[in-house]
């Protein structure tokens, strides 16, 4: 029956992201980031800087598993699903309202074919739509770099902002989800690498924990397994994105890569027009 319910929930979810976003005031996501902005990560010694940025994450962590537990034992109680079929439904309902601002699809995908509509009209409209979803210097990107760029977005949040919160709300419930989407805000809040990283060490450390077997999951929704996906995967420095993001270059025969940094499916052929569609089906 917790499976029955768990997996309405999530075809809830997944039917109401087609409808876009809630508005920022009530979204979930909005507030975690709120939580981390008032944290001014400056230059600290390791110990210092590990421990403080430890503490604040484990702080927020702690409030935001609270809320989603309480939100998810309301649900539980006040409708009493394993009662009768119309407890059952009304559970689903609201577990799945409640879930689907811990993930974005649709947003994130209109995100990355808005770069191809872009590209269309100029290749420094193109630049700046895409400078919108990395954190990567987009300025002197080719046409066919900046095409590469958004793929890999789209297929690295595929796992971010689809499979991992799915994954963790299906071994955690309502909390995991919650948790897991505090974790992947504040590595990309204070996952740096420059005179800050000691104090983001733990929340990038611990998205690479939460992320690790939903990511592989991933990517072996993308494309089958093999040994190349092993290699290519391997080529990131991140030990995660890697892996979704080389599923997809052998997907879609494609070579992918960020400029003087990684190269993945180097044999693939150079992204073209139609791509980002093609990315987006898969």
């Amino acid at each position: 029956m917790v499976s029955l319910l768990l997996a309405l929930a999530i075809a809830v979810a997944l039917l109401v992201d087609r409808l876009g976003e809630p508005p920022s005031w009530m979204h979930p996501v909005v507030g975690m980031g709120r939580y981390l902005g008032l944290f001014k990560l400056t230059k600290l010694p390791a110990a210092p800087g590990f421990i403080a940025g430890a503490l604040a994450w484990l702080i927020g962590t702690a409030l935001v598993g609270f809320i989603a537990l309480w939100l998810e034992g309301w649900v539980l109680l006040a409708l009493q699903p394993w009662h009768s079929p119309l407890g059952l439904a009304g559970a689903a309902l609201l577990l799945g309202l409640l879930l689907k601002p811990l993930l974005a699809w649709r947003m994130l995908a209109d995100e990355a074919m808005a770069v191809e509509t872009a590209l269309a009209e100029s290749l420094d409209a193109g630049r700046a739509r895409l400078s919108r979803l990395v954190s990567r210097d987009t300025s002197a990107l080719t046409e066919t770099e900046v095409r590469e760029a958004a793929i890999e977005t789209l297929a690295e949040n595929l796992n971010d902002s689809v499979i991992a919160p799915l994954f963790w709300f299906a071994i955690l419930g309502l909390p995991g989800a919650a948790i897991y989407r505090f974790a992947n805000t504040a590595d990309a809040m204070w996952g740096y690498r420059d005179e800050r990283e000691w104090c983001g060490k733990w929340a990038a450390r611990a998205d690479d924990v939460l992320s690790w077997l939903p990511a592989r999951l991933t990517a072996l929704l993308i494309a089958l397994p093999s040994l190349q996906l092993l290699r290519e995967a391997r080529r990131t420095p991140s030990p995660n994105s890697g892996w979704p993001m080389a599923a997809m270059a052998l997907r879609l025969d494609r070579r992918l890569g960020k400029p003087g940094v990684y190269t993945l499916h180097a044999a693939g052929q150079r992204a073209a027009p139609g791509d980002l569609q093609a990315a987006h089906g898969v």
